[in-house]
């Protein structure tokens, strides 16, 4: 079945990450507070819920471990309760190359979320969606591995141009064939991460806003980190 449905697409932007162990939240955000560019929030914080996807093979894992070039990471993405009726998931493909990074999205049709959620119902959701035939074909050769939840705020600075993210509450859900119980779970309390945004062009001057902070820009992966705790 042909569609005309289009991705959204979010153009390349580079991503420098910051896990923060030595600090809490409230402090992460009184320094952001302080910043000399003036942050600050363009809309409320709320939680993020994302089910991870993959092929047999963990190819999208393995790619991220070793750092190749260009990779890529699939998701299902709602905001909001993480259990229930998910009304207005998106499916999104995010693709790096070093520190740029490009996303794409579709809209994803509504599923309920709870210890009934399998990979067979997952794979009649993809069939009977109106994505692309080509987006189908490349998701009937993954499964659901892993749900991730956090609670992020936003940061934008005055003139715009630099975007900060500070995430916290990282926990990660193992996901089964079926009856998922949601048991087997890992919580990261200690750390804060942080990601600061921006358009390429404006690399060259990031540092003065990277500098103030006393953070140590780090590879941090959410992904990576859910899949080594609650599997391995």
């Amino acid at each position: 079945m042909k569609t005309n449905l289009q991705p959204k697409i979010r153009e390349h932007r580079y991503e420098r990450k910051f896990r923060v162990e030595d600090l809490d939240d409230a402090q992460v955000r009184m320094l952001i507070k302080r910043h000399p560019s003036i942050f600050y929030s363009p809309y409320p914080p709320r939680h993020i819920n994302n089910l991870y996807l993959d092929t047999p093979n963990m190819e999208n894992y393995h790619a991220n471990v070793s750092g190749v070039g260009e990779r890529q990471k699939a998701r299902i993405r709602w905001y909001g309760g993480l259990h229930g009726e998910i009304n207005k998931p998106v499916l999104e493909f995010k693709v790096k190359d070093g520190l740029v990074g490009a996303k794409y999205s579709y809209p994803f049709p509504a599923f309920s979320f709870d210890k009934t959620f399998t990979q067979k119902g997952f794979q009649q959701l993809i069939a009977q969606s109106d994505l692309p035939d080509e987006i189908r074909w490349q998701l009937r050769g993954m499964s659901v591995v892993l749900c991730n939840r956090y609670y992020r705020r936003y940061y934008l600075t005055k003139d715009k141009k630099y975007r900060l993210t500070v995430d916290k509450e990282m926990r990660y859900f193992h996901i089964k064939q079926a009856q998922n119980s949601f048991r087997h779970q890992f919580l990261d309390p200690k750390a804060v991460v942080v990601e600061l945004k921006y358009d390429p062009v404006l690399d060259p001057y990031a540092d003065k806003i990277s500098g103030f902070f006393p953070f140590i820009i780090t590879r941090n992966s959410k992904y990576i980190t859910g899949i080594e705790q609650v599997y391995m």
